[in-house]
């Protein structure tokens, strides 16, 4: 449960957040672009909902991305909290765990000039050139796919295409082994939602950072010509990565890189089949699918919440002043909806204005992988409406979402594949 707090209005929000956050949305919006929050652990911070206010924020210098500092105060919140509430649990928080700590210390969560030198280090393997080569490899991948789900009337989307599109395509990209991804996908999402105990959350931390200690020496004595070997070798005027940016740009690659991708997938299939007149559209002229993919992104993107900020010093965001040591998420998806921004935002129009939307963030951190997703979802979807035009969905009820503020994706997506 997420209680948020504006002014002296405490306004309790239920364990069906994750389900419907625009309901939510749309009644904070009526009181502004941002908001207090606290969760149900005793944690708490703010978070921003307007697409100017989340620009802003987005840019804003001053609040700060370093993991470690970041753990200090997230630490310090979790044990007053346990404290307060007299848990065993305040004898347990005694800082980050170290294993958390090597993961988190990636370039997504460093500020300059730290973020500086790991983005300019870990872009050589971005350019678009080398992004452009992976498309008739993305393209028979995709097809194969297609093919297997061709020999079935009825498939989950999700586990069937959506899953392993993106997961073999960031295998093969960084060398890692594909027949281990239902370990590191069942760690990544133990983390990325954060919906185990604690115990589950530390082991989840220790096997993935284990995992990739171990395939960082294997690439280190045999390496080859993956990215992973690459980022070994790679230098900039004499400075490489450590072997701890090593492991923690391993783990940002690796999970983001079929995180985004998937649920990207997921949400915008479910969105057409939800809204048949624009899935037909793109059957009737699949040129559309790279503007299309850009609507859909906008509509339903894969991030919820940007991972999270924090203030050292207070810091003054669309008029209201945040004070200093506090915790602050950015709501992508609800900045998307803003109908300051985006008229009609509720709407679903393949054909729409979509420029400026926020699904890969803004500023500095904007998503390095966003052209691979890109590339991934239009070639994903000019595939599917031409084999697939009587797609049609098989669900009863309402859809499973994955738990938690910063991933906005499917459980499971059931769908027939012929009228």
């Amino acid at each position: 449960m997420v209680e948020t707090e504006i002014g002296d209005r405490i306004e309790e929000v239920g364990d069906d957040f994750h389900v419907d956050p625009h309901r939510y949305y749309r009644r904070w919006r009526e009181r502004g672009p941002i908001h207090r929050v606290r969760f149900s652990d005793g944690t708490g911070g703010w978070v921003i909902i307007g697409h100017a206010e989340a620009r802003e924020a987005l840019t804003e210098p001053r609040l700060r991305k370093s993991a470690a500092g970041y753990y200090r105060l997230f630490g310090d919140s979790a044990k007053a909290a346990a404290e307060a509430a007299d848990s065993e649990a305040a004898t347990e928080v005694n800082g980050a765990d170290s294993d958390a700590q090597v993961l988190a210390s990636h370039m997504l969560n460093s500020d300059p000039p730290d973020h500086t030198r790991l983005r300019k280090l870990v872009t050589k393997g971005f350019t678009p050139r080398r992004v452009a080569a992976l498309r008739p490899r993305i393209e028979q991948i995709t097809a194969d796919l297609l093919d297997e789900m061709a020999r079935h009337d009825e498939v989950d989307l999700v586990t069937a295409f959506a899953n392993p599109l993106p997961i073999t395509v960031i295998c093969e990209l960084l060398g890692v082994p594909y027949d281990d991804r239902a370990e590191f996908q069942s760690w990544a999402r133990t983390l990325v939602s954060s919906s185990g105990g604690a115990e589950e959350i530390a082991a989840a931390f220790s096997a993935m950072a284990g995992y990739l200690r171990d395939l960082v020496a294997a690439k280190r004595a045999r390496p080859g010509a993956d990215l992973l070997s690459g980022l070994l070798q790679v230098r900039d005027d004499g400075d490489q990565l450590s072997e701890r940016e090593l492991v923690a740009m391993a783990f940002l690659l690796l999970v983001a890189g079929y995180e985004t991708t998937a649920n990207l997938i997921g949400n915008a299939t479910y969105a057409l089949l939800c809204n048949r007149s624009q899935f037909e559209a793109l059957c009737a002229d699949p040129s559309r699918v790279p503007a299309a993919v850009e609507a859909l992104l906008r509509f339903d993107g894969p991030v919820g919440w940007a991972t999270v900020r924090y203030t050292e010093e207070p810091v003054r965001v669309a008029g209201v002043e945040i004070p200093g040591g506090q915790l602050v998420y950015v709501a992508l998806t609800a900045a998307n909806h803003d109908p300051g921004h985006h008229p009609d935002a509720g709407r679903l129009d393949i054909g729409a204005e979509t420029s400026g939307h926020l699904a890969f963030g803004h500023g500095i951190h904007f998503c390095l992988g966003a052209p691979l997703a890109r590339l991934e979802a239009e070639i994903a979807f000019t595939q599917l409406v031409r084999r697939f035009p009587g797609l049609r969905p098989a669900w009863s009820g309402a859809p499973e979402w994955h738990r938690g503020a910063l991933i906005r994706g499917l459980e499971e997506l059931p769908v027939r594949l012929r009228a």
